[in-house]
């Protein structure tokens, strides 16, 4: 399809971006990639009567790996992810994850900040953000402030990015001990029917801290502090994985949809956990 007549802004600085924000306020969208809201124009879901593409603005794609913190623009895409040696070296999970997101040609545009922006439960990295308790860098004609990802999605498409706000970067301690990113899907380049990401530390054959994250299983994603609270002080044996599980499906809410009933994302979310949590024990 093609979308509704718009205009194009293309500004090299973020406050002309900012002053358009203000300009046009409810007609105005910034783009990065435009993998998630393109699509959405094209099908009618969104007309924008202004968008903004920030490929023009400077410092927004860059990595970088400075005193334990890795930062990443807003601009960085799945490719970039997938192919920076030191950022894979110290956060493996981000390149698990990246590639399991669509196909290579959308990964080369999709952005990160793009990814986690807009709200989209069906996103991967909104999830992966939160098992990382990733901060998430907006500015707006008030400044520059910081918003929690476990604290920024308030429902499907909602978020705490106000209208003339900016998503510009998104900044997370290195990721210690051992990791897994875990989807299903019913294609290549389909959304998760579930989508688990997992961090695990473990000392003397115990989980000392851990780390759960579920995607696609409820209009925003899901951090579940039960389902790691469940893992914590255990040797990760069946019982604990069980209790993790348990926990995590009080968590969630799915709907019923193309990618099947509700009793059946249950039960795929609860094998995708399980096999995250094993593979982040065995690599810690």
């Amino acid at each position: 399809m093609i979308p509704a007549a718009f205009d194009y802004h293309r500004p090299t600085n973020m406050g002309d971006v900012i002053a358009l924000l203000e300009q046009h306020g409810d007609d105005a969208r910034v783009m990065a990639g435009g993998h998630s809201l393109i699509p959405m124009m094209k099908l009618r879901m969104a007309e924008i009567p202004h968008l903004i593409d920030l490929q023009d603005v400077q410092g927004l794609d860059g990595i970088t790996i400075q005193n334990g913190r890795i930062t990443l623009g807003a601009l960085v895409t799945q490719h970039d992810l997938i192919n920076h040696q030191e950022l894979t070296e110290s956060a493996p999970i981000l390149r698990e994850a990246a590639l399991q997101i669509a196909d290579p040609q959308v990964r080369y545009m999709g952005t990160v900040g793009g990814n986690v922006a807009n709200g989209d439960p069906g996103n991967d990295m909104p999830g992966l953000m939160q098992c990382l308790d990733a901060q998430i860098a907006l500015i707006g004609p008030g400044g520059p402030r910081s918003v929690a990802a476990r604290e920024y999605y308030q429902a499907a498409y909602m978020t705490e990015r106000e209208d003339d706000e900016v998503l510009t970067a998104i900044s997370f301690d290195i990721p210690q001990g051992g990791y897994a990113y875990e989807k299903q899907k019913r294609k290549i380049g389909d959304y998760a029917t579930a989508a688990a990401a997992v961090q695990i530390q473990k000392s003397a054959g115990q989980i000392t801290s851990a780390s759960i994250a579920m995607t696609n299983l409820s209009d925003v994603p899901i951090w579940s502090a039960d389902a790691a609270a469940a893992l914590v002080g255990t040797p990760c044996d069946e019982l604990a994985v069980k209790a993790a599980v348990a926990a995590m499906l009080g968590d969630i809410d799915p709907v019923e949809d193309n990618r099947g009933p509700v009793a059946f994302k249950r039960h795929v979310a609860g094998i995708i956990l399980a096999r995250a949590i094993q593979r982040a024990w065995d690599r810690a």
